[in-house]
């Protein structure tokens, strides 16, 4: 019941708050939604059970959609958690939800010289991936090249040749960015589950 409250003068506070930023008094936006100004500023102040046959069209006076003004205020939507997993001399972090923004995965990857870096071990795929380091010294493996990328320095580079990103005299931390195939090739083919 408490949660229903919060979310109710959430609601109220999202109303006001819209109406405010357009500069429109009570008379204006109840005129918009063809509510009386009485119940308008009832509905703002809490002195009025708020009815969905009023939000719709409080919601389309104010330029927003139902589900945007009536949304939880909880930090779900906001926050990511993300849960380690872990394999042999890889841990990572996934920093952006399922199916984010532009096809793009961000993840946190804490690699140890453990990790396999051999021939075996590098992907191709098609597309571009970028990465930066946030601790320690990263090798890169592209195709014959060895290229060292230290705290600060970012590498981006052509998916298309033979890549595998290792430690280099000790544990490394990148933030990385792959596209949909970077994905598929990198993070299913380490952990063995899919994202959907």
């Amino acid at each position: 019941m408490t949660q229903d409250l919060d979310l109710d003068a959430v609601i109220r506070r999202r109303i006001r708050g819209l109406r405010l930023a357009r500069g429109w008094s009570l008379d204006s936006l109840a005129a918009r939604c063809r509510l009386s100004p009485s119940t308008l500023s009832r509905i703002e102040t809490g002195n009025r059970r708020i009815a969905l046959d009023q939000l719709v069209p409080i919601a389309r006076a104010l330029g927003t959609t139902l589900d945007q003004l009536v949304e939880s205020a909880e930090d779900e939507d906001v926050v990511i958690r993300p849960q380690p997993e872990h394999m042999p001399g890889v841990t990572t972090w996934l920093l952006s939800r399922e199916r984010a923004l532009h096809g793009v995965t961000v993840a946190k990857m804490r690699i140890t010289p453990d990790r396999a870096t051999g021939t075996g071990a590098a992907k191709v795929h098609p597309g571009r991936e970028w990465f930066t380091v946030l601790s320690g010294t990263a090798r890169l493996q592209l195709g014959e090249r060895t290229v060292l990328v230290r705290t600060g320095e970012a590498a981006a580079f052509s998916t298309m040749v033979p890549h595998v990103i290792g430690a280099h005299d000790g544990p490394v931390e990148i933030l990385t960015i792959f596209d949909h195939d970077g994905e598929r090739a990198h993070l299913h083919g380490e952990h063995g589950a899919s994202r959907p």
